[in-house]
């Protein structure tokens, strides 16, 4: 797997990561509504923690993409 290909396949990997770990600790208006503002959304997330699910995100994307950056250079798996 090349440059570009390794650099697409984290991409992918990372943001499919993101996708899973987007509802962790989630906690919406409804839940606590003491803590927002008249007008807002009762599904808006009270703290989104967006940062720290980025990194949460970055560590499980990067040895998930070093087994497949692995399993691709070994020949196990064949890209088309």
């Amino acid at each position: 797997m090349g440059v570009g290909g390794s650099i697409v396949s984290f991409v992918i990997i990372w943001w499919l990561c993101l996708f899973c770990v987007l509802p962790i600790r989630q906690r919406n208006v409804w839940e606590e509504p003491e803590e927002h503002a008249k007008g807002v959304d009762r599904g808006a997330p009270v703290n989104p923690e967006i940062w720290f699910k980025v990194r949460l995100t970055t560590m499980i994307a990067i040895p998930v993409w070093f087994v497949v950056f692995l399993l691709v250079s070994s020949g196990v798996l064949q890209p088309d």
